[in-house]
């Protein structure tokens, strides 16, 4: 009973007072038609307060999302579906659902009469503008009751995830030379054999070329098997993403670190589509995400992994090993001294395939760099081509007013790999 009256309201109150106080002056007055108006008085609003304390325990409700892993700018639908049952029909339900602020303002339902079997659903729609696991929830009903004078809150259901994965951008061709580490060209055919044994297959993806079926394993396995025409990298191809906060300029989406996430997301699912095993490391080293051994690729798992990821206060690139372990490396630089940069191109062996993109900065923060962030200083962009270029990397650099594919496209023109040329001084 104690918990029943904890939801009355106000209005439910002063109305439980009044009767109250009518009951005492009725028996102080000797008045009975007073006491019979004050017992109505006071049995009204205990009699609501328990109608719609008992209501609240038979309802039930399910979140659904879809898709549940939406990028950037994208768009997602959220499904409740609200149920009763109870044997008190319910009305007058208020369900709110808690959504974060980047993903627009906490919906709000009016349920004037739910139904006890069927249930509703309400529907409502979230565009996430910033890269993360969002969290949906939790959903919360209020009950009141026609005269407002009882008021109920409940969680009907937890939380729920939505994964907001940066947003991919479509690219075209790889980097010429690419494949086997020491510049040879990637896309030559096996030289194992002529025999269709010596065939390496994968199972099939949309928008493989039908003509590359292989059937006799079709027909072994029981499922559309194509043949791998170009031969597999060393080891694969890892990806650097530099996400120090330092190395970055901008705010929110406009950011070069966002620009950076989603040109990396970028890279490793177009080369899942040639078929090549991807490790994504960060500026030290440190394992994002990697394909498995066994040739199959997780475009999601990537995804997934760059949506978590955070900026790390780090100031400098600390690369005491070699970041692409012997495996060709694609570089994403945000800004860094000419030290830094020494030190990774000293980690990598020569005759190993090194690419390297090199944001400008300053052209993100021209507009929106303050003072917290003053001190930070940009790379000399003409210096740090100079250097990785007589090492013997394939550099080119990125700006926000260079769509992605051309920066791709460029890169995938350039040469990369470490022989004896002589390395050039930074800012020389």
């Amino acid at each position: 009973m104690r918990g029943a009256l904890s939801g009355l309201t106000t209005r439910g109150r002063c109305l439980l007072a009044a009767g109250l106080a009518a009951a005492l002056c009725s028996i102080i007055l000797n008045e009975r038609d007073l006491l019979r108006v004050s017992v109505f008085v006071v049995a009204l609003p205990l009699l609501v307060c328990f109608l719609t304390a008992v209501a609240r325990v038979g309802l039930h409700a399910e979140r659904q999302i879809v898709p549940v892993r939406v990028p950037v700018g994208g768009r997602a639908e959220v499904s409740l579906h609200v149920r009763s049952t109870g044997r008190l029909p319910t009305g007058g339900l208020l369900v709110s659902d808690g959504v974060p602020y980047s993903l627009g303002g906490k919906p709000r339902f009016l349920i004037e009469h739910l139904p006890r079997h069927t249930g509703t659903r309400l529907r409502y729609a979230v565009q996430p503008m910033l890269r993360g696991i969002q969290q949906l929830g939790p959903l919360k009903a209020t009950i009141t009751d026609p005269f407002g004078l009882a008021e109920f809150e409940r969680e009907l259901a937890h939380t729920s995830r939505l994964i907001v994965v940066p947003r991919v951008v479509p690219l075209h061709g790889v980097p010429g030379g690419s494949g086997l580490g020491s510049g040879d060209d990637g896309s030559v055919r096996l030289a194992a054999g002529q025999g269709e044994d010596d065939a390496i297959v994968r199972p099939y993806r949309q928008g493989d070329d039908l003509r590359k079926v292989h059937w006799r394993s079709t027909a072994k396995r029981d499922e559309m098997m194509v043949r791998v025409e170009e031969r597999p990298w060393r080891g694969g191809t890892t990806v650097l993403l530099d996400h120090r906060g330092t190395a970055h300029r901008g705010a929110g989406t406009t950011s070069s670190l966002e620009w950076a996430v989603s040109f990396v997301a970028s890279i490793c699912l177009h080369l899942h589509r040639y078929g090549q095993r991807i490790r994504l490391v960060t500026e030290t080293g440190r394992l994002i995400v990697s394909d498995t051994g066994d040739g199959s690729h997780n475009d999601n798992a990537v995804l997934d992994a760059l949506a978590a990821l955070q900026p790390t206060p780090q100031r400098e690139i600390d690369a005491r090993t070699d970041p692409g372990h012997g495996q060709e490396l694609i570089a994403i630089l945000g800004a860094t001294s000419p030290e830094s940069l020494s030190q990774v191109i000293g980690q990598r062996a020569r005759g190993t395939r090194s690419l390297a993109v090199l944001l400008d900065t300053a052209a993100w923060g021209a507009a929106t760099d303050t003072g917290d962030d003053a001190g930070d200083v940009d790379t000399d962009i003409d210096g740090a081509t100079a250097l990785l270029r007589g090492a013997g990397w394939g550099v080119t650099v990125a700006r926000p007013s260079i769509p992605m594919t051309a920066t791709w496209s460029t890169l995938c023109r350039s040469h990369g790999t470490r022989n004896d040329s002589f390395m050039s001084g930074f800012g020389q």
